[in-house]
């Protein structure tokens, strides 16, 4: 097998490995809130530390060795004019901005203010507050985005949409 076929499959091999390390874990975001929100409210801020921290050290970087990795697919199969590669680049770009600028902000406000509302609660029940529930919302709104966008790339990418 010539050099340049296995370093081709084995960046191609990275690629979707980035894509599934990156955000295979939000898929699931939803059930886990749901869950241990239910079980105790006490164990949100930890758990929302958590996700944070997912989208710090394995969501960001994991991007980045999906757009590495598909800068030199595109440029190995001369593709770049297809409208696969156009997408997933421009995806790529919006999730990035998206991370940094809208859900870590509103990721670590978040986190403040269920630290408030445990804290507030003293030793009885948790009631989270209505801005709780506003922060929860939009960033359960900003991945259940994030997500679509991820499994539209996905497809286009198999599907070769426009190559």
């Amino acid at each position: 097998m010539p050099l340049a076929l296995a370093l081709f499959e084995v960046v191609l091999a990275l690629h979707i490995l980035a894509v599934v390390v990156a955000f295979g874990a939000t898929f699931a975001y939803p059930v886990i809130f749901t869950a241990v929100t239910r079980a105790d409210r006490r164990a949100l801020p930890a758990l929302y530390r958590a996700a944070h921290a997912v989208s710090r050290w394995v969501i960001s970087p994991g991007l980045a060795v999906v757009i590495v990795c598909g800068i030199y697919l595109a440029s190995k199969l001369e593709v770049w004019s297809s409208f696969y590669v156009q997408w997933g680049l421009a995806v790529a770009i919006v999730i990035g901005g998206i991370e940094g600028a809208l859900l870590a902000p509103t990721e670590r406000r978040l986190i403040e203010q269920t630290d408030r509302d445990v804290a507030a609660a003293g030793e009885g029940q948790v009631v989270l507050s209505a801005e709780h529930d506003s922060l929860f919302r939009r960033v359960g709104l900003i991945g259940a985005l994030m997500d679509a966008l991820v499994v539209l790339t996905i497809f286009f990418m198999v599907a070769r949409t426009g190559g």
